[in-house]
């Protein structure tokens, strides 16, 4: 039952075959066993869980329910959730409990799923390996040395785990597909403004989009049917018709081009990922798909590009939190200054310090156009590039990560080595496109076989076409259905 689908699931709660409160009961049981170990989960309120399943449970009985209704499903830690602890995986918001509900979080109410509780994530979404959660690492359940991946990698280690049937996560700059990479699971960022970012706290606004984490793409697409929307209360949420992202999953990939980014095969990337992704791309051959090599002749520019915009945005962002209007307030200080300096000092960790202060020196007057302005010049020539390429192909496939997951610690100290984990992911952010990381195989390292995710590129708006890409894939390989041992 654990390992079923979402379709699954939902065919046996309707066939009445087991209940949504038996179904909760069962993942809240996994989380007591499992949890302590792997730090997915920081907040859990099985009573709350409980009173939902029962609501489903009626609304089935009813005949009123949705494809998702009494499924349980993880929400990160990011979004804001009415009487829930909403914390951001920072002590700065360690006391703060949710007024409102996040658009996401309401959607997923009103389709009846049961929200089992709040995810662990590196603090305000920023990292690459969910080690800067003010709550503690998380652990990766394919090997408890090496991390899950960041920052949506305790939504990543509830799926992988099978502590939830689903999950929400962001992606700034890779932060859904990197740790989908690195705990074996499907994961979708899409098109910048597809899904509200209402209640969603806010790290890099013009870069941040919500998005689902699942075994499966037939589990994303019955997800993204529930998530996306135009919602007012977002003004960069874009006016468009909702669609059904399962129309195109059964479609065959005879004539489909699919485009090669030299740039995602050269120096950095690891000899046993290569060697997966590349057969990877020989099964989509055998599927009918014409394999293009294409260029993205920009693409090494997106990391520093991505670290000048994202902490700009973030030391802007962030400065709310201040003891005063939001967050963390220190017990002693001589006067106001005195309690906003202390204040910030204390509710935020160092990689949010780092990125604070990158991001107020590139703003700063004098180091404006020389940083800030020539990024986001930068950043065109970056989306240039995706719209050239897509003349020449329809989806672009490359690594997701550059390697598997590595060690704990092992790059706690060398921030660009943790910045390069992003290498494949950041540029299509700065371009809004959506992106999708999916199972691919296993690499063997250290004598462990580690997941490696194959990743999608769409272009905008074109989220149904990926779904149909990697389901075709998902028919003919079994690597999204496999759990780590142990569990």
């Amino acid at each position: 039952m654990i390992n079923s689908s979402l379709k699954q699931l939902g065919a046996m709660l309707q066939a009445k075959q087991i209940s949504s409160t038996e179904l909760t009961q069962a993942f809240l049981q996994r989380i007591d066993q499992h949890n302590p170990e792997i730090n997915a989960y920081i907040t859990i309120d099985a009573e709350r869980s409980l009173a939902q399943a029962k609501a489903a449970d009626a609304r089935i009985a009813a005949g009123t329910a949705q494809p998702l209704t009494g499924i349980p499903i993880a929400q990160k830690d990011i979004f804001v959730a009415n009487g829930w602890k909403t914390t951001c995986g920072s002590k700065m918001l360690d006391n703060f409990i949710g007024p409102y509900d996040a658009t996401v979080i309401k959607l997923f109410d009103e389709a009846g799923a049961v929200n089992l509780g709040k995810t662990n994530m590196d603090e305000f979404a920023m990292g690459s390996s969910n080690e800067t959660s003010y709550y503690g690492k998380v652990q990766n359940p394919w090997d408890r040395t090496r991390v899950p991946g960041g920052s949506s990698g305790g939504s990543a280690a509830a799926v992988a785990a099978r502590l939830c049937a689903a999950a929400t996560g962001t992606d700034t700059g890779g932060s859904i597909r990197q740790p989908a990479s690195l705990c074996g699971l499907s994961g979708l960022k899409p098109t910048y403004g597809l899904v509200s970012r209402y209640g969603m706290i806010a790290f890099a606004s013009s870069l941040d989009q919500a998005g689902p984490m699942a075994k499966s793409c037939e589990d994303m697409a019955l997800m993204m049917n529930v998530m996306t929307g135009f919602d007012e209360r977002d003004s960069t949420s874009l006016q468009r018709d909702k669609e059904d992202y399962e129309r195109e999953l059964g479609k065959p990939l005879q004539g489909l081009r699919v485009g090669l980014p030299k740039e995602f095969f050269a120096d950095g990337l690891s000899s046993e990922v290569a060697a997966v992704v590349e057969s990877a791309i020989a099964e989509y051959r055998k599927l009918g798909a014409e394999i293009v090599e294409i260029s993205l002749p920009n693409t090494q520019l997106s990391i520093p590009v991505y670290y000048v915009l994202a902490p700009a945005e973030a030391s802007s962002n962030l400065s709310r939190f201040d003891g005063v209007r939001y967050g963390h307030r220190a017990a002693e200080y001589d006067d106001l200054l005195d309690m906003y300096c202390k204040s910030r000092a204390e509710g935020f960790g160092a990689e949010v310090k780092r990125r604070i202060l990158i991001g107020t020196y590139v703003l700063s007057a004098g180091y404006y156009d020389a940083y800030y302005l020539k990024a986001q010049q930068i950043r065109r020539l970056i989306a240039e590039d995706f719209a050239k390429a897509f003349t020449q192909c329809d989806v672009i496939m490359g690594p997701t990560a550059p390697g598997t997951a590595f060690r704990s610690g092992e790059k706690a100290n060398d921030p660009v080595a943790m910045y390069l984990e992003d290498l494949y992911t950041i540029a299509v952010n700065l371009a809004g496109l959506p992106g999708m990381s999916i199972p691919a195989g296993f690499a063997s390292v250290d004598g462990k076989q580690l997941p490696v995710g194959l990743q999608v590129i769409g272009n905008y708006f074109d989220e149904a076409r990926m779904l149909n890409v990697g389901h075709a894939y998902q028919q003919v390989t079994d690597w999204h259905s496999r759990m780590p041992e142990g569990l």
